[in-house]
């Protein structure tokens, strides 16, 4: 408990400085390895299907193993294992890099539009170049609510399942996800095991994270909106968890999030989620933020009242 809430305050007030060494930097080298390595010998779908699961495979159980064996090798020295469960923790958690880059997005789009959108680039998958100042501001509010379980929620979960291994497979899976999952021509068949291993599992994370957005905004949003927007519009989403956390952000803001964009160049039609009130704008994002702190606390409440009650 001591390593995973020391991890979780080291983010909140460091953050990721970006040349400091980060386990999800080395996940991501070695999935771009194992792509490159799958491209040149195999070439036909099925083939890449099974590729992709044992990547997945391959990848979580180095996730998992690693650092279970490292801190089991350490038990002997409870200082030294302490420090790198602690890291482990604070490099599974990202509520701080996620606070920094909605923010970076407001200050780019104060100096210019065209800074906005292209600083909104580097969090989102849809093209930005035409979108307009609600857009991106309705943009960054999806992304830092998605990713208040995908980013934050979900691998402090596993942590408090799994301990520390369990949150770096979370981020093993999540980053095979994030570069393998795409639905193309590209990606179709190697990402196919990627994609709906990482679907499985934000289930139950994506699930309590809208619960505990809406428990945690009494007395500061429209909790009562939050919820019925959340049990009425979350399956609308096209993918099976993001709804879940995107709607409730949308009824306790009293705002309206999703619809169709362009992705490639190409448009997508997607749903709206929530009902129309005011415009996106820059409190909204910093809305956004603060339900994702009070989430994020919020869990750790209650996984200290039960451990304390148990």
């Amino acid at each position: 408990m001591i390593e995973i809430i020391a991890g979780v305050i080291l983010d909140i007030f460091v953050g990721d400085p970006k040349s400091f060494p980060h386990p999800v930097k080395a996940m991501g080298k070695l999935i771009c390895l194992e792509e490159k390595i799958v491209r040149k010998i195999i070439h036909n779908d099925l083939s890449l299907k099974v590729a992709g699961l044992l990547i997945v495979s391959i990848n979580l159980f180095i996730g998992f193993f690693l650092p279970f064996y490292l801190l089991k090798l350490l038990e002997s020295n409870r200082a030294l294992r302490f420090l790198l469960s602690t890291y482990l923790v604070y490099s599974c958690v990202a509520a701080r890099d996620l606070h920094f880059e909605a923010f970076e997005v407001i200050k780019a789009l104060k100096r210019s539009l065209n800074e906005g959108r292209a600083r909104l680039s580097y969090i989102v998958g849809r093209d930005t170049d035409k979108l307009q100042e609600e857009d991106i501001y309705r943009a960054v509010v999806e992304t830092v609510s998605e990713n208040t379980s995908d980013g934050v929620i979900a691998p402090l979960f596993y942590m408090i399942l799994l301990g520390p291994s369990g949150g770096l497979a979370y981020k093993f899976a999540n980053t095979m996800d994030s570069m393998l999952g795409y639905k193309n021509d590209k990606y179709r068949y190697l990402g196919y095991f990627p994609a709906r291993v990482d679907d499985l599992l934000n289930i139950l994370p994506s699930r309590i994270t809208s619960l505990m957005m809406v428990l945690t905004s009494i007395g500061r949003f429209d909790l009562k909106n939050g919820y019925r927007i959340l049990m009425r519009d979350h399956y609308k989403h096209k993918s099976p968890n993001s709804g879940w956390p995107e709607s409730a952000a949308a009824g306790l803001l009293g705002i309206r999030l999703g619809g169709g964009s362009y992705y490639g160049g190409v448009f997508v039609d997607k749903p709206f989620l929530g009902e129309e009130g005011e415009a996106s704008s820059e409190k909204h994002v910093r809305s956004a933020v603060e339900i994702m702190y009070r989430t994020e606390i919020g869990v750790i409440l209650i996984w200290i009242l039960i451990s304390y009650l148990a």
